[in-house]
């Protein structure tokens, strides 16, 4: 099966071969950000759900115990070889300290005052040290069960987390004419493959046996001949090839760039377009691309409009195509025109477009039919469209009426019109999808705009979804901030093109469900018209054939894909664990984290295909099975009170966070695009990202000090300890920051420390603290130089950018502020020692 689309190929027969060369620095020229090693910090931004495969997804659970369906039924046992280099390997030497007896009920404070690693697996220290970094790749359990049995009786899901194109320090990237793969199963050449002599290499996939090629011989880093095991393929777990060219089809597409833009009434009232005119103007040289980059414009109301940007007129012309029945391209020659050779009249395009609406009284919105205009100027090409709505589309197809009762908000146990209200979106995603184009929604908007239906066109198209509820220019200045700077980033990273991603794993394992923004081609073919360096992915596996003989399973992700310079590359990941036999070594490898983002996927699902209450039941019993299953079947000693093994000490107040997350909670009031746009992040963003989301990170900061800080670029960050969520670590004398991802809040105590708001805030007493303050004013102080290094910090880990809200008990926010304090009862959800009740009341029936 081809896993290059359209401009690649993947060719089963062998190439004639040139030497391998690695770029000098042995780093990829358009990597920019650092690989940091902290857990809350993994990678990627904003949104969307994805396409699930019609296999395993979906099906409900019997009724009465509702529980997620982990896996599919096992198959017989299969054959399996050892590989002769691990055969030795032990893995009885299991951390007693994962699998420490934790009595929930009486151990209080649990969350560990720094970031949570994740778990290393088991493994020999040799295979462990070239191990892929878990930002990248990690699993939900960190020991593979030998079986399906035993899976099932651990009662925990087995999954893998990736965020294959994240911003990585350090890429090792090789030219060369013959890329080294398995001649069965096409998995790539990697650092977890046998040598069984110099000439010969067993995959560690299929264990079938391939010659080793006359030109991998020679290691161009050490420039010697006769070591194939020392070649950078086989000692990194995370590396790039370039493409050689006789793989290609048709040359790879250039960089081409469409922007969408809602020019009604409303859309003019948020005073959005004067920020988008002024941010691409600002960063229209760092957009990605070479000599071939392409760029266009369409804007909409009742009507279409194209801009004429042909080379040689003296202004940018305007064309109005009133028939949106039946949209045509007017000169379909020069509405996509070359950046370079036209910049001047796209500058002169950007300067006056806001003025040019500025009077405008259409209030109707065609987004349909700007949508169907822009698919057919993009076709031929493929590329990025950027859509920027504000308002419900109303006119047209694609057209919706408003399906939100806002009387309903808090009161319904069960949340109606999660799904999509057409299938017009999807539709117009799957065609754009199969032209290579991907497709971005902005929507910046004060009402309702169904982004259950509008975010389908992003979806099935591998695009994302940014989402500024309230926007305005002038009434809410912390979501312009934001706006701003999260389409620099935008316009900025840097962007793959016409990709796909196939997973392999070990013979025996299966893959049956994904997670994240694309659509499924064949059963493990994922296609990305484009892909990011902010999106995550996610899938779940089962374990089809016994692994009796394998001592380690290994897990492959290849990215192919047209880099915005026009070069085809394949970046792989490779990552390797260990097979275990006791039910004891399964829990001591669960990765509570990976373990909770995984289940927040599945919950979205089940919540839009079942219903909110079932995805509800689901995640609750999903801790009372692996908990209960933990005490019947590992435990051996029995003792009253809540037990969980060390490593699952956090996994209930993981899932009372999900239960109280904006995308699940009941009883509370939540619009409907707020729950929908939290359900796509959850399936969208990296793993690192999805937990802050899930459970915010809570510092006290009018205390910092320099006492175990951090020294980044001469800068000095505190690094003050994580505290629980709960009203009873606040203290009136002080003041708190809450990093809950995407926003974070300063929460001024009435008492604060007079010294911290005149030299942080620069503001005399409490009262005198502003309603609305979302910045921190630049003080030459010690202290406003430690809370903004910190703040800074924090912002700089995440690639999009977290407003801040200043806020004091009076505040409009303090609700949202209180809501994250999970642990706390609220009047439609249990306290944390609650929930534990509840929890150890199911267990102990």
């Amino acid at each position: 099966m081809d896993e290059f689309s359209g401009s690649v190929r993947e060719d089963e027969t062998e190439r004639p071969r040139r030497e391998i060369h690695l770029p000098s620095g042995n780093r990829d020229e358009e990597e920019g950000a650092s690989w940091s090693t902290t857990e809350g910090q993994s990678q990627t931004t904003d949104e969307r759900e994805t396409e699930r495969q019609s296999v395993a997804g979906g099906a409900c659970c019997p009724v009465g115990h509702l529980s997620f369906p982990f896996s599919q039924p096992p198959g017989g046992p299969g054959p399996a070889q050892l590989s002769p280099s691990l055969a030795a390997m032990s893995l009885q030497s299991s951390t007693p300290e994962a699998l420490r007896v934790v009595n929930l009920l009486q151990e209080r404070n649990l969350l560990p005052p720094t970031p949570i690693p994740a778990p290393t697996p088991c493994l020999p220290q040799d295979l462990q040290k070239i191990n892929c970094h878990p930002e990248v790749f990690r699993s939900t359990l960190t020991s593979i069960p030998q079986t399906q049995s035993l899976l099932n009786k651990a009662k925990m899901p087995l999954g893998l987390l990736l965020h294959p194109f994240k911003d990585l320090s350090q890429l090792p990237v090789v030219t060369s004419s013959t890329i080294v793969r398995c001649r069965s199963c096409r998995t790539y050449i990697n650092p977890f493959v046998s040598f069984l002599d110099q000439r010969r290499w067993k995959c560690n996939l299929c264990y079938r046996v391939n010659d080793v090629p006359e030109e991998f011989m020679y290691n161009p880093v050490s420039r010697s001949y006769g070591e194939p095991h020392k070649r950078p393929e086989v000692q990194n777990a995370t590396i790039e090839f370039i493409a050689p060219s006789e793989y290609m089809l048709r040359p790879p597409q250039p960089a081409v760039y469409l922007f969408v833009l809602d020019v009604s009434h409303n859309a003019v009232e948020t005073g959005y377009l004067n920020v988008f005119c002024e941010s691409l103007l600002e960063n229209i040289n760092a957009l990605r691309g070479d000599s071939r980059t392409k760029v266009g414009f369409i804007t909409f109301d009742s009507t279409i409009h194209f801009y004429n940007l042909q080379e040689g007129l003296s202004q940018p012309q305007m064309l109005i195509v009133s028939d949106i029945e039946d949209i045509f391209l007017p000169t379909p020659d020069s509405l996509l025109v070359n950046l370079n050779e036209c910049k001047e009249l796209v500058q002169d395009l950007l300067k006056s477009l806001p003025s040019l609406f500025e009077k405008t009284m259409e209030t109707q919105s065609a987004l349909g039919s700007a949508l169907q205009a822009a698919f057919k100027l993009l076709s031929p090409t493929g590329g990025r469209m950027s859509v920027f709505q504000t308002q419900l589309p109303n006119l047209g197809v694609g057209a919706l009426q408003s399906r939100e009762d806002p009387n309903q908000r808090a009161s319904a146990k069960d949340i109606q019109h999660l799904s999509p209200a057409t299938d017009f979106y999807k539709k117009l995603a799957l065609d754009c999808s199969g032209q290579q184009v991907a497709v971005d929604l902005f929507l910046l908007s004060a009402q309702y705009c169904d982004l259950a239906s509008l975010g389908c066109i992003s979806r099935y198209s591998a695009g994302s979804v940014y989402y500024y509820p309230s926007y305005h220019h002038q009434h809410n200045p912390a979501q312009v901030e934001r706006f701003q700077k999260d389409l620099k980033r935008y316009l900025t990273r840097k962007i793959g093109f016409e990709a796909v991603m196939r997973i392999r794993c070990t013979k025996g394992l299966s893959i049956h469900t994904f997670h994240g923004n694309f659509f499924v081609r064949s059963t493990d073919l994922l296609s990305l018209p484009n892909v990011n360096p902010d999106a995550g992915f996610a899938v779940q596996m089962s374990i089809e054939e016994n692994l009796d003989d394998m001592q380690v399973v290994s897990f492959q992700a290849a990215l192919l894909y047209t880099s915005s310079k026009g070069e085809r590359r394949i970046r792989v990941h490779t990552l390797c664990l260990p097979v275990v036999n006791s039910l004891s070594d399964v829990f001591s490898g669960a990765d509570v984290q990976a373990i909770t983002g995984l289940l927040a996927c599945m919950a979205v699902d089940r919540s839009v295909t079942a219903s909110l209450s079932d995805a509800r039941d689901a995640m609750t019993n999903a801790a009372i099975d692996s908990l209960t299953s933990y005490r019947q079947s590992v435990l051996t000693i029995q003792q009253p009170g809540l037990l969980a093994p060390a490593c699952l000490r956090l996994f209930p107040l993981f899932i009372l966070a999900l239960l109280k997350q904006k995308a699940f909670r009941t009883g509370t009031s939540t619009r409907l695009d707020e729950r929908v746009f939290a359900m796509c992040q959850l399936k969208y963003q990296p793993l690192a990202y999805a937990m802050l989301m899930i459970h915010p990170a809570l510092y006290r900061v009018d205390d910092l000090t320099d006492e175990g800080a951090l020294n980044i670029n001469e800068r000095t960050i505190p690094q003050p300890r994580v505290l629980q969520l709960s009203v009873e670590k606040l203290g009136r004398e002080g003041a708190f920051l809450m990093d809950a991802g995407t926003v974070m809040y300063l929460w001024i105590g009435r008492n604060c420390h007079p010294n911290f708001l005149t030299q942080v805030l620069g503001v005399p007493s409490y009262a005198a603290v502003p309603d609305n303050l979302y910045m921190l004013p630049e003080l030459d102080t010690a202290e406003s130089q430690r809370t903004r290094a910190f703040v800074g910090w924090l912002r700089d880990q995440k690639p999009f950018f977290p407003s801040l809200h200043v806020i004091r008990d009076e505040s409009q926010l303090k609700a949202n502020f209180m809501q994250n304090m999970i642990e706390d009862r609220t009047a439609s959800a249990l306290s944390y020692y609650e929930f534990l009740l509840h929890l150890q009341q199911q267990i102990s029936k």
